[in-house]
């Protein structure tokens, strides 16, 4: 019997049948065809891509054929901030950062600093403390290298004025039935939460209404923010504009082995304000998938899909493609031991780390040149 398993905004739990979610709701593979079309204007495929973390799409091809008439597209993405950013939260910032670069497109980044404060019951969660979160998070995000003169990041508290009108439009679509069914709301659920979907709807549209006339719009995401948009497409096509194109990625695991990275759970989480011994003491912890010994792991090997060292690798910290493969068949044939795999990933975690925590430091003095206000 297949495992069962349920992904929505609020929750992630199971084995993630990637393939089968794709196909419930109404997803494309990111085929061989595909990532042809993309080769023709990026000379390259970013890790992410070729390696299929993102690998599935709505109507990427549309948007490809749009570019090709001259209708250049814009990229939409964001965060909802609720403390320190881990490193799964950079997936989709980081590829998004890749496509501006390759298209030389604009990027709008929206930080809905009203979600979490809405969705969450933890008291010390205020408005005020997730405001701090929210200036943190823009500091990280411009960290990754993002372009001031063609990014816009907006906190939907402070661009209200812009995001609400936009945002009656898409709500007078939604009724409370189908954000009943969709997030499993009840009617203990507060009247901010239900509303939230129209809020995240805007910016797929928001560059369409700045410039009069309709702009294509990208959207990576990971997948457990697609039930916002699967209610909110149908509403843009009813308001007159176009749907926005999605790609779709995997999640990082968490260092137990667990399908998704949780920010509430500190051990099983790498945060990008961890400290060196912090890191390593994480990742020594870690779940490998390796056997029990080191006389059997030689003897057995063990398995890199399961083990989580190796799909951090995969994911973010070994970018050479013959390197990755070297390190997976060293994880099968039993070659290579937990302790020394453990070793080199935690080398280059704190690198990483340390980088992008420099880098934000300086951007801090930047945020001016990128976040918006009314």
């Amino acid at each position: 019997m297949a495992e069962s398993f349920h992904v929505d905004p609020y929750k992630v739990e199971g084995r993630i049948d990637y393939e089968k979610f794709a196909k419930t709701y109404g997803m494309q593979e990111i085929d061989g065809q595909l990532e042809k079309r993309l080769l023709k204007y990026t000379g390259t495929l970013h890790p992410l891509l070729r390696r299929r973390i993102f690998y599935a799409h709505r109507e990427l091809n549309w948007l490809l054929d749009e570019y090709e008439k001259g209708n250049k597209f814009y990229i939409y993405t964001g965060i909802a901030p609720s403390g320190t950013m881990t490193l799964g939260h950079l997936i989709p910032f980081m590829l998004t950062q890749w496509l501006q670069e390759k298209f030389d497109v604009d990027v709008y980044i929206q930080i809905p600093n009203e979600e979490k404060f809405l969705a969450k019951k933890d008291p010390s969660l205020t408005l005020e403390k997730i405001q701090e979160y929210a200036y943190d998070d823009a500091a990280t995000i411009m960290a990754l290298g993002f372009k001031k003169q063609k990014t816009k990041i907006f906190l939907d508290t402070e661009y209200a004025k812009t995001l609400y009108k936009q945002a009656v439009r898409v709500a007078k679509h939604i009724t409370f039935s189908m954000i009943k069914d969709a997030f499993g709301f009840t009617a203990e659920t507060n009247i901010g939460a239900i509303f939230y979907t129209s809020m995240q709807a805007v910016p797929a549209f928001l560059k369409s209404v700045e410039e009069g006339h309709n702009v294509p719009c990208l959207i990576p995401l990971a997948i457990d923010q697609d039930v916002h948009f699967r209610i909110a497409r149908d509403v843009m096509s009813k308001l007159g504009y176009y749907k926005p194109s999605i790609i779709y990625a995997k999640f990082l695991p968490g260092l137990s082995g667990k399908a998704k990275m949780s920010s509430s759970n500190t051990l099983d989480t790498i945060y990008l304000n961890d400290t060196p011994e912090t890191i390593a003491k994480k990742i020594q912890r870690a779940y490998t998938g390796q056997q029990a010994t080191a006389e059997l792991q030689h003897k057995y090997g063990g398995d890199p899909e399961k083990c989580v060292v190796c799909q951090y690798y995969k994911y973010i910290f070994e970018p050479d493609d013959r390197k990755l493969n070297a390190i997976f068949e060293g994880e099968r044939n039993g070659t290579l031991l937990a302790g020394e795999h453990k070793r080199d990933l935690t080398e280059r975690v704190t690198k990483f780390v340390s980088h992008l925590q420099n880098r934000k430091e300086h951007m801090r003095s930047e945020l001016g040149k990128f976040i918006v206000n009314d």
